[in-house]
């Protein structure tokens, strides 16, 4: 199909040869000598050109401009310009013209010209196409939950989004702290730039700070060339530093100063890098523990600790985890190519009473295995790995009307504390709460004493 062209010109000549001339080189033309005539071309039906003469009568090219960019923002305008008319040429290049020819017009430029803007259009259309894909990858939407606590999760998310501040992500292993940390950024004003992510846990000290800072050359044993750090590559982006409560206090002093100036020199450089970076940090950790502890800088935790979000374990909302075992499900069967469709009530009833210590993690892996052995279309009860089928058979929590809060608790402590074999350091992290919460309410009931000898940890 060939591109639609607006020709907006008052000289009726000029007006003559330039349509001939677009049509012979298979452009399809509109044609109009004035521009109250162009606008209301411009409300009648999309063009992927305009060719705009500036100097039209009362209504000028440069009205005629911006109509079209505001009824078509993908819209090629080229103007076309008079003696004196530069400046207002350069005004409407200001305004979104993409380029402008001086007359009179040399119709072989006017070709090469129309055809080199419409590229440059079409690789800008492309590109904001794909951004978007990442966005929309990348969502709020894309994180699973319908429940109450998730719905909380996503306001938290798009609030946070909107702004530049420095988030600290906090949750057991498994729940998506960054499946969070990328629908921050892609909802972002950053959301063009990179995002980096950072497993610092993973590093010991001398490789964590080449990895964040980067190093010169020769700056140690094995560093034959320099290295730029993540840090550095994140600029006008996002970092995303996960499980940053494990990182060693020598380290924690030099990333507090880049999270405050700003600005960091490579390991073994002198050179003071100035970075615009915007930083995301997740833990699974208790910060303010490892603090009292002396295991972690409590300055360097108030640097993180702009916007905390507690990002829930799968337990919390359990009431979505049929939609995300679903969801998982589909995802695996196309990408291994199985024609599992479908997973049975009481299965969806086994999934659902589950605990899941590994949270969203466990549920995927899980459910990718079911996909890969599964030999019919219906994941059923007996397919399930026996730890999550035998948890379907373990008495539930019923409560009688008029159940006090109290007694609630109580048996909700009590039950869980059996489900996690007496281990009380698990029972506290599957109930939400502090491990010395626990034992003052186990005290309460009469129940203080430790489990074999248990020391309160796994």
């Amino acid at each position: 199909m060939s591109a639609s062209v607006l020709l907006v010109e008052d000289d009726d000549a000029t007006r003559a040869s330039l349509e001939l001339a677009l049509r012979q080189d298979g452009f399809a033309v509109s044609a109009v000598a004035d521009g109250a005539s162009a606008i209301v071309r411009l409300g009648q039906q999309p063009f992927d050109v305009a060719l705009v003469d500036l100097m039209l009568g009362s209504v000028g090219g440069l009205e005629v401009l911006d109509c079209a960019l505001r009824h078509w923002p993908d819209i090629v305008v080229i103007v076309l310009t008079g003696y004196g008319t530069v400046e207002t040429a350069v005004e409407a290049m200001k305004r979104g013209a993409q380029d402008f020819l001086s007359k009179p017009i040399d119709i072989e430029k006017l070709s090469v010209l129309i055809h080199k803007c419409m590229r440059h259009q079409q690789l800008a259309i492309e590109n904001r196409r794909l951004r978007q894909e990442v966005r929309d990858r990348f969502s709020v939407g894309r994180i699973l939950g319908r429940s109450p606590r998730m719905l909380e999760l996503f306001r938290e998310i798009e609030q946070v989004a909107q702004t530049d501040a420095t988030v600290l992500l906090r949750g057991e292993s498994g729940v998506g702290k960054e499946l969070c940390a990328n629908a921050i950024h892609y909802h972002g004003a950053r959301h063009a730039g990179p995002l980096i992510k950072v497993a610092v846990g993973a590093l010991g000290a001398g490789v964590l700070e080449s990895e964040l800072f980067g190093h010169v050359r020769g700056a140690f044993t094995g560093a034959v060339r320099g290295r730029t750090g993540r840090f550095e590559q994140a600029d006008r982006g996002t970092i995303f530093l996960d499980e940053v409560g494990d990182i060693e206090l020598g380290t924690q002093i030099k990333l507090l100063r880049v999270l405050q100036e700003q600005q960091l020199e490579r390991v073994g450089g002198n050179e003071t890098i100035q970075i615009d970076v915007r930083v995301i940090a997740g833990s699974n950790r208790d910060l303010k523990a490892a603090i009292a502890q002396g295991r972690f800088r409590e300055d360097l935790y108030y640097r993180l600790n702009v916007v905390s979000i507690r990002v829930p374990a799968l337990r919390e909302h359990a009431s979505d985890i049929p939609v995300i075992a679903d969801h998982f499900l589909r995802h695996y069967a196309r990408r291994h190519g199985r024609s599992v469709r479908r997973i049975a009530r009481p299965a969806l009833g086994a999934l659902a009473s589950y605990l899941w210590p590994g949270n969203v993690r466990e549920l995927r892996n899980c459910i990718e295995s079911l996909v890969v052995t599964s030999r019919t279309s219906t994941i059923e009860l007996d397919d399930l790995p026996a730890q999550v089928r035998g948890h379907q058979d373990e008495p539930k929590l019923e409560l009688g009307l008029g159940t006090t809060l109290a007694q609630m608790e109580r048996e909700a402590i009590l039950r869980t504390l059996a489900l996690a074999g007496g281990n009380k350091a698990k029972a506290a992290r599957l109930l939400g709460i502090g491990l010395k919460t626990l034992y003052r309410r186990l005290e309460s009931y009469g129940h203080a004493g430790r489990a074999n000898g248990e020391t309160g940890s796994e």
